[in-house]
């Protein structure tokens, strides 16, 4: 499993969840991996060279400009080149619209859209030098049919459905061997419902709502009756990153057990 032998990627919000099951995949595949996350991305690290592969962590706040500064420079430094990139960073915020805030409305704007705008305006310079490349944005279905009880949260994923598309003609204007592609999760198993933000629902019975519920959520709305889990992205981003997409720039992939199909 070497089709990703030589290149070096860079996956934000790599120390749990989706991010790190893309570090690992890519890993797999033969890339160097760059995990960078806010939080301690020590074990995903250690779970990638137990496994032979190579990777090395940064901390990194996606919203805060002058971390982007440094963990390109970083990269730049240690590996000389950057192909692959997998916009993954984000954060939930949930409830109605009238209970929140300015600052967390914005605080959602800044990891989820700002992050993806500066690592477009601070990794492009380097891809670009070594000839080009893969960025990869995981957005959500939330972008493609909205979410009543996650407002900020699509609209964050929204603009990064817009983006991505944008960045895909820019960058195939200019010629610079970059392709832009996005991802749209559905219901995946993962660590980010245990931190949704926000005021939490409750049913007529008092329990709370489902929507805190990856599995049953799935069970309700899902057509294939089951949740998803992060290699099923991870499989995604890596077919987007490698050679097989070569032809592919500006397209949606959906990985969601048919939900938006319905």
């Amino acid at each position: 499993m070497t089709r990703l032998a030589g290149k070096v990627a860079l996956v934000t919000g790599g120390a749990s969840g989706i991010g790190r099951a893309c570090a690992r995949r890519l890993a797999e595949e033969g890339a160097f991996v760059v995990v960078t996350d806010i939080r301690d991305g020590g074990a995903s690290v250690a779970e990638i060279t137990n496994s032979g592969g190579n990777a090395c962590f940064f901390r990194q706040n996606v919203a805060d400009e002058s971390d982007w500064e440094s963990v390109i420079a970083g990269i730049e430094t240690r590996c000389g080149r950057l192909d692959i990139m997998v916009n993954n960073a984000g954060i939930a915020i949930a409830g109605p619209i009238t209970e929140l805030s300015l600052a967390d409305w914005r605080r959602q704007q800044a990891i989820n859209l700002d992050g993806v705008f500066l690592g477009f305006k601070h990794a492009l310079p380097l891809m670009r030098a070594g000839g080009g490349g893969s960025i990869i944005n995981i957005a959500s279905t939330a972008a493609l049919v909205g979410s009543g009880n996650l407002v900020s949260y699509s609209a964050t994923k929204g603009g990064v459905r817009a983006l991505s598309k944008s960045m895909a003609l820019q960058c195939a204007a200019l010629k610079d061997g970059v392709r832009v592609n996005s991802i749209y999760p559905g219901i995946v198993d993962t660590p980010i419902y245990g931190t949704l933000e926000g005021p939490p629902q409750y049913a007529a019975n008092g329990a709370k709502h489902i929507s805190r519920d990856p599995e049953a959520l799935a069970a309700r709305f899902v057509p294939l009756g089951k949740v998803g889990t992060p290699e099923d992205i991870a499989a995604g981003v890596f077919y987007l990153a490698s050679e097989e997409s070569r032809y592919v720039t500006g397209a949606e992939l959906v990985i969601d057990g048919g939900l938006v199909a319905q």
